[in-house]
């Protein structure tokens, strides 16, 4: 793709991605576009940060709030979404600015994705009826037995990547992880892109963390999470699993009291902040590593060089 090269800017929830985003857009004429899986959906505008209507006053935004709930959303749509949403802002004369928390669209972006093909329907549904009365524990251990790389890298308390696994395995009689080591050609290729990766200090992301959660109560995420609840969804959609979405349903059902709903929904906000940055720091090769503080003079540089 022709033109001012692409800046891409990930690292983990609060850290201050999207405001960056904004900021660059501003400097550079450009165009922001989405880079995580949740807020594609439109039914989780509060839960996932979408851009609110002074956000959109002040930069283009795309690929934000486009997709139901009810729609299956996987790396591969996003980057056939994503290299159209790039082409458009190219022939506009702006650049294109992608930011997200969901590292693996990045890492497809920039690398290659892998080629894995699809699991037929009745294979698929016949792995997960098997997988639905099997402990966790068991479930993690045949997928060991068959993948045991895929496996090493997956925890017991991870059933839906785990039974993916064993899908992938039922439909092609070989290991995900040797799929995933075969990939495409990646659509951004060395030279069109910048890379940054946030690096906020761990405590400081604790307390942002809890207080964009609060803040996110103030603002309607329990009413957000009920209408999405009498929608009556399979559970085991994205959607369904997005960060604060399973506690304060489960407050909803009666399950849970809402001051337990929050902390459980900021704890597993703070885990996957720890995920998003070991999969940064092992995976996203070429990105070069900033503090919030250094961001925005980070991204300039490496703009200007090269």
């Amino acid at each position: 793709m022709d033109g001012e090269r692409v800046v891409l800017i990930a690292g983990p929830t609060a850290s201050g991605k999207s405001a960056l985003a904004m900021r660059t857009a501003e400097r550079r004429g450009g165009v922001v576009i989405n880079a995580d899986s949740m807020a594609v959906y439109q039914d989780l505008a509060i839960l996932t940060g979408r851009p609110d209507a002074a956000d959109l006053a002040r930069v283009p935004h795309r690929l934000y709030g486009h997709r139901d709930a009810a729609d299956p959303y996987s790396v591969g749509v996003w980057l056939g979404e994503v290299a159209a949403e790039i082409r458009r802002a190219r022939a506009l004369g702006a650049v294109p600015v992608v930011v997200g928390g969901t590292g693996l669209f990045f890492k497809a972006l920039t690398q290659g994705l892998s080629d894995i093909p699809a699991v037929p329907g009745e294979v698929r549904d016949r792995v997960r009826a098997e997988a639905s009365g099997i402990a966790p524990e068991a479930l993690h251990a045949r997928l060991a037995a068959l993948d045991p790389l895929t496996a090493a890298g997956l925890r017991p308390t991870d059933p839906q990547r785990i039974v993916r696994a064993l899908e992938v395995f039922a439909a092609t009689g070989r290991p995900l992880a040797a799929l995933q080591a075969s990939r495409s050609a990646p659509l951004l290729g060395e030279g069109t892109w910048v890379g940054v990766v946030l690096t906020p200090a761990r405590d400081g992301l604790r307390g942002a963390i809890d207080a964009r959660f609060d803040r996110m109560m103030a603002e309607g995420a329990l009413d957000e999470v009920e209408r999405l609840v009498r929608r009556g969804l399979d559970p085991a959609l994205p959607a369904m699993r997005a960060l604060g979405v399973p506690p304060l349903a489960a407050h909803l059902g009666g399950a849970l009291p809402l001051a337990d709903a929050v902390a459980r929904g900021k704890a597993e906000t703070r885990a996957y902040a720890k995920r998003q940055d070991t999969f940064a720091r092992h995976q996203l090769a070429g990105f070069t590593p900033a503090s919030p503080e250094r961001a925005d003079a980070t991204v300039d540089d490496l703009s200007a060089a090269g």
